[in-house]
């Protein structure tokens, strides 16, 4: 997902392109404006934390674009790239060294594994027509994911 302050700035493309450049294919492009109530639905996980009405108000204060990525690894190579959560702590290099600007203000947001990149496909009607059943095997067996969300 590219986050509402990296739209805002303009710099989807760029960080589209980058994604690219990794070797991944877009499967699935949506510009979505999250409401504050869909905003806690999709950081449900974080309910009861002190940050969480601080992510609800940023995720839902502007457009945000979800992506369906695919490519060999893509769980655990988008978040390589995407780099460490706070823009100081992440490497050279990465996504969020160069377009973030805090720890919340981090230009994009990815899956952390494929139980997660599932709900957040479903979440923003990102799925593609294949075999469900594949895809549940697939998790099931605990193998590297082709597929995941930035």
């Amino acid at each position: 997902m590219v986050k509402p302050d990296a739209v805002g700035r303009g710099l989807t493309g760029r960080i589209l392109a980058r994604v690219e450049a990794e070797g991944f294919a877009i499967r699935r492009l949506k510009l979505v404006r999250l409401s504050p109530d869909e905003a806690r639905i999709f950081y449900a996980v974080h309910a009861g934390k002190p940050f969480l009405e601080r992510l609800v108000e940023y995720i839902s204060s502007g457009p945000l674009c979800a992506v369906l990525l695919e490519r060999e690894d893509a769980i655990a190579r988008l978040r390589a790239i995407a780099g460490a959560t706070d823009p100081a702590e992440a490497a050279e290099g990465t996504i969020r060294r160069e377009f973030g600007v805090d720890k919340t203000h981090n230009a994009v947001h990815a899956s952390d594994g494929p139980g997660t990149a599932a709900a957040e496909k479903a979440f923003f009607g990102l799925t593609l027509a294949r075999d469900a059943a594949e895809a549940a095997s697939e998790a099931a067996r605990g193998g590297a994911s082709r597929e995941g969300g930035c």
